[in-house]
């Protein structure tokens, strides 16, 4: 999965465990720009130093994997939660989101005259 937006905040490394990292990506979604989204993603492990180039402002595109678990509270009902795992950030480098064409927009010169064509019908 990917979505594109503005970064919004950087957390710093934590160390979890002695053998555990993550840093946290909040990114400013923005479908609606009325009504921004804030999304946080988690980056694990190695994957902590994909955010050192980026800064607050960068548009991005980040790539992730959406996991779910169930987990049991003390009264013994089960309770469940969402984490979205970075696995590759892109910095778009100025380009906005609502500026970059879609992967399905036609190609320009789609209503063109058309040329001499050998197709016989």
């Amino acid at each position: 999965m990917d979505i594109k937006g503005k970064v919004h905040e950087i957390s710093p490394v934590m160390n979890v465990t002695e053998s555990f990292k993550k840093r946290e990506l909040v990114v400013e979604y923005a479908e609606n720009p009325t009504y921004p989204e804030y999304i946080k993603f988690e980056a694990l492990q190695d994957k902590v130093n994909l955010l050192d180039s980026m800064k607050v402002g960068d548009q991005v595109e980040v790539f992730f994997n959406l996991r779910g678990r169930a987990y049991k509270d003390k009264t013994g009902k089960t309770g469940y939660f969402n984490s979205l795992i970075v696995w590759r950030v892109n910095v778009l480098n100025g380009e906005t989101p609502e500026s970059s064409t879609p992967e399905y927009a036609p190609p320009a010169n789609f209503n063109a005259a058309p040329q001499d064509d050998d197709l016989p019908f």
